[in-house]
């Protein structure tokens, strides 16, 4: 059957089969002949069933039979083929054509097979093949067998169709493998199969019976059987234990691949694989790996380098995946895909492309490794290098899983960004080869693929344009959708041109109506085109982009594919939403929400968290916010009611109250979008969002306030009359609110609600036409039937209220509404009176003092529109109100009356005068202030109207009520009064003012007339001169005397009204009240004087926070400080605590403006009180208001203000002035913790950079207060010690002069000495790290340094513990005493002279012999400087009293030394020798001795003739010589020089007179009395002693004291 329905051959025409796939490279087509655009060639096999040819080659490969010899011709074509030039030249036909015989060209027409031979030849090839099956349980023997082997290969292997070649390869294959494992049956079919595979041709003789006429034998039939052999022999092969035949069966393999077929090659190596762990073929892979790599690399001809590809996937296959990297598999052809010639790149391109075939997901590690390679080949000079690497890329994307897409892409990418342009003409070959990829990885990479070809477009090469294009088709060729397709074209200009072609391309996916669902081909290619639309700037795109881009995600059949599109497009969106164009935005809204049902919130978590914060965003616009607004509500919306609810709840309402208006703003503009969205679903919302709109209705922001009125205008359009229960309460509550904003917003709200369910509009302009009227007639009539009567006359009564507001635009507002409604007002106003008049009564009682004014403005409006009608009903209402009402109620009661009565004519108030009068005089006397506050207004509009007759009505009956003996009725008699004072002082206090100052003042006119002081505070100024005198004689009238407890009442009622007129006066009255208590000030009453202290206390006090008397600070200080002379103790202590006020009122600050001032006022005070008649003179003085206890405390903190804070004149004065008040308060008075607070700022501020000026006053004052707190201060020494010292550096000789004198001052509350002299000392000899003066400078501090270590000494001196202090300052004296400088000499000398004094008359004598006599002999030639000081020391020495104690013959030789200096040329030298002979004449043991024998020396130097220095020498040793020896020159011996002195004090120069009239004072001992002038007096002459007298009683009476040198 099988052979009876097979065709015969043909003789004419070779027997052509259907053309195999074959990824051999085709040479192209000539140009000519092309007819349609090229389409990259993917390189993959035709999309057909399973191919028996890839089974069979395997089988050819597995039998190990020798190649099939080639004929001559055959070889001569394969030379033809393998030659470079020409090997490309042949098509596939072609070169299948060169195996065929040459007889082959001429046979028979071949007989024709149809569809049914085919079925029947089918159906025989599955029952053999169903014969093998184990279920069919069959046993066929050997006989059986060869026939069943013979007709498969002889026959079906040889078949022209390729079905029946596959199912008879298969037959043979089951068979072979089941009985293959018996010995007989594989000893038939090893040489059955290798003749085959040697020869093409199968054994006809074990056909028998069967006739051979038709079998096949055509060079064709011989591959096919080839390939299924190959087969065969690999499945016997696998039951084969001889191992040299598997190795044969190998070789013939590996022979067979090279085959000029590639369904063979295919076979053979899929046969190899299953080998490869067979026999020794496992210790032959690296050998076998080394040839097919050779041969595939290497190889002469296309054949043979395909045919090794196949070998090396196959060995690598079968040995495992570790052969790669064992054997560097993959890195050999690397090298070769990279550096070798275009032959070895393309075979090593075979390789990687047959390797990632076979092994699939295995291979992928490596496809990065290559993918450099793989890249570079693509820009190879060589056309089928190239085209190699576009198949090899081809299969291995196909073959790529998700997580290789995910490996590859970056690479590939990197790539695209390369500037060289055949690397990212590469890159995008192979990003268009991932069109081959399967559907899934497909979708996840086209995300990214598209956009990077799409970039290309705007790249300079052309080729990598065209590249892209070309990958762009190729991508569109797997697009499934049929919509997609039909208008890919206009989509890929699109891409390719977006600025021409993008608009075109969006209008045709909007006209493109959608049967089937979008694939990811279709969205990748629509995506970048939505993406540049989005970004445009004409509207109309971004609309259609925006539009598309919502509806999109509802067209695709899994929602996940549009997913990896979102990071592209969402930005984009993002920016429209914010577009200034609203359709834009709206558009743009609705597609985010139809992305959120689409896809889900979850997969953009981002989004709704940004549009809130673009709704909070300070940064943006009105725009903006209203874009994110409208974008959140529509994936609010998505979302659910849940979530509406939620996030609305929980999220965006809170942000109401936020601080920036921007937010509040966004809220706002949600509550505008969120009522349309929602429709009537948004009832539940309605509670919730109104508080918000409402205030945000009364925002400051102008912005938000529009925002809030639009959105309140969506609410009632879209919900009004569906919830008007809900809305119109709040709109009615919002017309009594505080802010006039909500009451304009409720208006307009109002307006539009009461519109809309009257079925009209809000009218503008005056609306008074015939029309207008009708139409708010039948508005009214609808009202009235919407909301029923008494709901309709609640919101008209509301509305007429709101025309009487108080800011202009609500009334105009409510004016416009009103119109809307109401037809005939005065109607409407009778209808509605009893409702409106109870809502002005409740608006009157509220306690909102706006309400009340708009109740009583529309009170008033009633009165005048209704007139005598309204009257009569208003009246007793009010009236009622007013003595049933709480105060709020009164208060309004007196609004309402104002307006009435302001409202009305003068003939309709006389009509109820008696009532109005009594009602405004019991208003007026009304216990709350607000009410007579509101009377007095009342009482003030009725005067107006009627004049004084209402005085003559109201006052005189208050008055007779406050004599009343009924507290309660003086108390509201009084209030009366004063109500009518605040509107009609001047009028009234002539007449009152007197009656109330009546004396003795009671306690009831005391509280009258702090009560008038309060309501006339901008009069009662003016009767001061009365009230003032007055009050301080009345307080003075209680001063001294015996109080009861009635009377202490009283003092205290007068007390309490004089703070209250102080407090009330306004301040153009306090000059006035502050100069009438300043006249009492200085009463010849201690008790006057007292009391109008305390009355500027008072003042002080009760106007501080007003603090408007501060022009007259002076005033009042000049009198304080006069205060402080007074001679009474009670007026001095009033006094000091007005002061104490007066600083703690005033900021110091201000005090500290007018230190001057007190320093002079107190140093004329003191100078007035010294040189005044009956005064001190200079004699102590201590001011009476500093010496009491606490006496200078409230004067403290002005100083210290100016001490610390002032500038440096403000400084010095306050630290001179605190010494003044310091020397003229009592040491008792200032306490320990008194001079701590003194002592403290000055200390602070002294080690400042200040002047000279404010060092000196600061020293100055620091030694005051060393002298006046002796012990207290002994905390204090060691802050006091280094301020001094350092003082001793400054750069003013004054400065340091003071420092000495405190350092003098400070000694006796030292205790630590030693470190001082240390200090001393260093600083002296210049070595102190202190001194960084200049040369004139150091000299300068030197000579300080030195004085005060001299002060030390003097002062100190008996405290040193140290045994090396002393010492050391005699050793730097002895240094300094051969310095330069005079005075440095000077200084140093009186060092060594209290150093000598403290060290002994040893370390005196030793002084005397090393300074002085060891320069005896050669005195002459020495310098000026050395005899000087040799002068100054024994000067120095001998006046202390340790030079009575000095070796008399050391005595005898510096005697001796200085009346040798005396006769010097160097005057320097000459005036220290006549000083120094002064000290040898005191310390002499026999003085009257020592006078007869120096006199006539000392008197030679007593000569107007000499140096004037010379002169004032003699005169200065002279006194030292008096103040030794007291009374020598008073005695006959001392008479000669005594009577010489006295001729130089009365001639000569003045200079001179002074020193000798010092000497005169000294010797004569005028401090103590006339003795020593007497004594002089018994032994002069009388000329001599005429004189004396006469300068005794001018001069030396006349002298206080003279300085001791030391």
């Amino acid at each position: 059957t099988y052979i009876g329905s097979f065709p015969a051959p043909g003789n004419d025409v070779e027997e052509k089969p259907p053309k195999p796939s074959s990824i051999f490279p085709v040479a192209p087509p000539p140009a000519a002949k092309v007819t349609k655009k090229k389409v990259i060639d993917t390189g993959l096999p035709k999309k057909k069933t399973k191919k028996v040819s890839s089974v069979s080659a395997s089988m050819s490969k597995i039998t190990g039979a020798p190649a099939p010899k080639k004929s001559a011709a055959t070889k001569k074509l394969l030379a033809k083929v393998a030659a470079p030039k020409k090997e490309r030249s042949l098509d596939q036909d072609s070169l299948m054509d060169q195996f065929k015989s040459p007889s082959s060209t001429k046979k028979e027409t071949a007989e024709a097979d149809s569809d049914s031979k085919v079925a029947t030849r089918m159906g025989i090839l599955r029952a053999i093949s169903s014969l093998t099956d184990p279920s069919a349980n069959v046993k066929l023997d050997l006989p059986v067998l060869k026939i069943l082997l013979s007709f498969l290969m002889s026959f079906g292997l040889g078949d022209g169709n390729e079905r029946l070649r596959n199912a008879s390869r298969d037959a043979a294959r089951d068979i072979v493998a089941s009985y293959g494992s018996s010995e007989e049956a594989a000893s038939f079919f090893l040489p059955q199969l290798e003749g085959v595979l040697n020869t093409g041709r199968a054994d006809e003789t074990n056909l028998d019976p069967l006739s051979p006429e038709k079998v096949p034998k055509s060079v064709v039939a011989s591959d096919f059987r080839k390939e299924g052999v190959v087969v065969s022999l690999g499945s016997i092969a696998l039951h084969l234990q001889d191992d040299a035949k598997i190795d044969g069966i190998v070789d013939m393999l590996l022979k067979a691949l090279n085959t000029p077929s590639e369904d063979v090659q295919s076979s053979v190596a899929l046969c190899l694989s299953k080998l490869m762990k067979k026999g020794t073929t496992q210790q032959r892979v690296e050998s076998l790996l080394d040839d097919l790599m050779n041969e595939c690399i290497h190889g002469s001809n296309l054949a043979s380098r395909r045919g090794a590809a196949y070998g090396i996937s196959a060995v690598v296959k079968g040995s495992g995946i570790a052969s790669l990297k064992k054997y560097e598999v993959v890195k050999r052809l690397e090298e070769a895909c990279t550096s070798g010639s275009p032959t070895s790149k393309e075979g090593s391109l075979f390789a990687i492309e047959l390797l990632s075939s076979r092994l699939g997901i295995l291979f992928e590690p490596y496809v990065i490794v290559l993918l450099p390679a793989l890249l570079k080949a693509f820009s190879d000079s060589n056309d089928h290098v190239r085209t190699a690497a576009d198949k090899t890329v081809g299969l291995i994307m196909a073959k790529l899983s998700g997580h290789g897409v995910k490996l590859v892409m970056p690479a590939v990418l990197e790539a695209f960004n390369e500037p060289e342009w055949r690397t990212k003409q590469a890159s995008i070959h192979m990003l268009g080869s991932m069109s081959h990829c399967a559907p899934k990885q497909l979708a996840s990479c086209l995300p990214k693929v598209v956009p990077k070809l799409t970039e290309a477009f705007s790249d300079t090469h052309p080729k990598v344009k065209k590249s892209a294009q070309d990958a762009l088709e190729e991508i569109c060729t797997v697009i499934k959708n049929p919509e997609i397709s039909s208008i890919s074209e206009t989509i890929l200009n699109a891409l390719t041109d977006p600025a021409n072609g993008t608009l075109h391309a969006l209008e045709a996916l909007i006209s493109t109506e959608f049967l089937h669902a979008i694939d990811a081909p279709s969205l990748s290619i629509i995506i970048p085109v939505v993406h540049r639309g989005l970004r445009d700037r004409a509207a109309n795109t971004k609309r259609y982009a925006a539009l598309i881009s919502g509806n999109i995600c509802t067209m695709v059949n899994d929602a996940r594919d549009f997913v990896p599109y979102l990071p592209i497009l969402l930005p984009d969106l993002k920016s429209t939403l914010l577009d200034p164009i609203p359709d834009v935005r709206s558009i743009t809204a609705k597609a985010l929400g139809s992305l959120t049902r689409g896809v889900g919130e979850a997969t953009f978590p981002d989004l709704r968290p940004w549009l809130v914060e673009t709704l909070r965003s300070e940064d943006g616009s009105s725009v903006e916010r209203s874009g994110a607004a409208q974008g959140l509500t529509e994936i609010l919306v998505a979302g659910g009611a849940g979530m509406v609810q939620n996030v609305m709840v929980n999220e965006i309402l809170p942000l109401n109250s936020h601080p920036k208006a921007g937010t509040r703003e966004g809220v706002l503009w949600v509550l505008t979008f969120l009522p349309s969205a929602l429709g009537q679903a948004y009832a539940s919302l309605i509670d919730e969002s109104l508080p918000a709109l409402l205030s945000g209705l009364a925002d400051d922001n102008e912005t938000v306030r529009d925002v809030a009125l639009r959105a309140g205008r969506v609410l009632v359009k879209s919900n009004g009359k569906a919830h008007k229960d809900k809305i119109l309460p709040s709109l009615e509550n919002g017309l009594g609110n505080e802010d006039y904003r909500i009451r304009v917003a409720s208006l307009t709200l109002l307006g539009d609600l009461l519109s809309m369910l009257g079925g009209t509009k809000v009218v503008k302009g005056n609306a008074d036409t015939q029309d207008d009227i009708r139409q708010a007639e039948r508005a009214q009539a609808q009202i009235a039937l919407v909301l029923g009567n008494e709901t309709r006359k609640r919101v008209l009564s509301s509305l007429y209220l709101a025309r009487s507001d108080t800011a202009a635009v609500v009334r105009q507002a409510a004016v416009q509404v009103w119109k809307t409604v109401v037809s005939v007002t005065p109607r409407t106003l009778r209808e509605i009176l009893s409702e409106l008049v109870d809502q002005i009564v409740v608006s009157l009682a509220s306690g909102d003092p706006e309400r009340t004014q708009v109740a009583g403005r529309c009170l008033g409006d009633i009165v005048q529109k209704l007139g005598d009608q309204v009257l009569p009903e208003v009246i007793p209402v009010l009236r009622d109100s007013l003595y049933r009402g709480d105060e709020h109620t009164r208060q309004g009661v007196c609004v309402g009356l104002a307006e009435v009565i302001a409202s009305s004519s003068k003939e309709q108030i006389i009509k109820f005068l008696n009532i109005l009068v009594k009602v405004v005089q019991d208003a007026l006397c009304d216990e709350n202030d607000q009410v007579r506050k509101m009377a007095t207004q009342c009482f003030q509009s009725l005067f107006q109207v009627v004049g004084t007759r209402t005085l003559d009505e109201v006052v005189p009956a208050l008055l007779v009520s406050m004599e009343s003996q009924d507290d309660v009725t003086k108390s509201r008699a009084l209030n009366g009064v004063t109500g009518i004072l605040s509107v009609r002082s001047r009028e009234l206090l002539p007449y009152i003012i007197p009656r109330v100052l009546k004396t003795p003042l009671t306690i009831s006119h005391a509280d009258a007339l702090a009560s008038i002081s309060a309501a006339t505070s901008q009069t009662i100024h003016m009767h001061f001169n009365s009230i003032i005198p007055t009050l301080i004689m009345e307080l003075s009238s209680f001063y001294g005397a015996n109080l009861d407890e009635e009377e202490k009442l009283r003092e205290d009622a007068v007390r309490c009204c004089s703070r209250a007129v102080c407090r009330n006066v306004d301040t153009i009255g306090v000059n006035w009240l502050i100069s009438e208590v300043i006249s009492k000030c200085t009463h010849d009453k201690e008790s006057v004087r007292k009391e109008a202290c305390w009355f500027l206390q008072i003042i002080i006090e009760e106007r501080q926070s007003a603090a408007d008397f501060y022009e007259d600070v002076d005033i009042i200080i000049r009198e304080f400080i006069h205060r402080l002379n007074d001679d009474n103790s009670v007026v001095l202590k009033a006094n000091n605590t007005a002061i104490g006020a007066l600083t703690k009122c005033v900021p110091v600050e201000e005090l500290v403006k007018h230190i001057r001032y007190i320093k002079d006022l107190i140093g004329s005070m003191v100078s007035d009180a010294r040189y005044r008649k009956g005064g001190v003179g200079d004699g102590d003085f201590f001011l009476p208001g500093l010496n009491i206890p606490k006496g200078l405390e409230p004067l403290l903190p002005i100083y210290q203000r100016g001490i610390l804070y002032g500038d440096a004149t403000t400084r010095e004065l306050a630290a001179s002035g605190l010494g003044d008040l310091i020397k003229i308060t009592q040491t008792k008075y200032l306490a320990g913790p008194f001079l701590i607070k003194l002592t403290g700022p000055l200390l602070r501020i002294v080690g400042d950079r200040n002047p000279p000026a404010v060092k000196i006053a600061i020293v100055q004052t620091l030694g005051l207060i060393l002298t006046k707190g002796g012990p207290a201060l002994r905390a204090f020494v060691p802050q006091f010690q280094t301020t001094f010292v350092k003082a001793l550096s400054d750069p003013s000789r004054q400065v340091r002069v003071e420092a000495i004198k405190a350092l003098a001052l400070l000694m006796p509350l030292s205790t630590r000495v030693d470190p001082l002299i240390k200090e001393l000392v260093s600083t002296s000899l210049g070595k102190s790290s202190n001194v960084t003066a200049d040369t004139a400078g150091l000299v300068a501090i030197q000579t300080a340094t030195l004085e005060a270590l001299t002060v030390v000494l003097k002062h100190g001196g008996n405290k040193v513990k140290l045994a090396e202090s002393v010492p050391s300052s005699l050793d730097a004296g002895k240094e300094l005493i051969l310095h330069e400088d005079d005075g440095i000499r000077e200084s140093a000398a009186k060092v060594i002279g209290y150093a000598c004094e403290l060290l002994g008359e040893d370390e005196a004598n030793s002084v005397m012999e090393e300074l002085v006599l060891d320069h005896a002999s050669n005195l002459s030639s020495c310098s000026a400087e050395l005899k000087h000081g040799v002068a100054c020391i024994c000067r120095r020495v001998l006046s202390r009293p340790i030079g009575t104690k000095v070796d008399r013959e050391i005595h005898k030789s510096i005697t001796s030394i200085i009346l040798n200096l005396m006769k010097d040329d160097k005057t320097m030298v000459k005036e220290a020798a006549c000083v120094a002979i002064g000290a040898v004449l005191g310390s002499s043991h026999d003085i009257n001795s020592a006078i007869s024998s120096l006199e006539k020396s000392i008197a030679k130097n007593m000569d107007t003739k000499e140096e004037l220095s010379v002169q004032q020498g003699a005169a200065d040793g002279l006194s030292i010589a008096a103040r030794q020896q007291p009374g020598i020159f008073r005695t006959s011996e001392g008479l000669f020089l005594i009577n010489s002195a006295l001729k130089m004090a009365m001639s000569g120069s003045q200079r001179v007179q002074f020193s000798y009239n010092d000497f005169l004072w000294i010797a004569l001992d005028v401090e103590n009395g006339e003795t020593g002038l007497n004594e002089y007096l018994e032994h002069a002459y009388l000329e001599e002693a005429k004189k004396m007298k006469a300068i005794y009683s001018k001069v030396l009476i006349k002298i206080k004291a003279v300085n001791n040198d030391d």
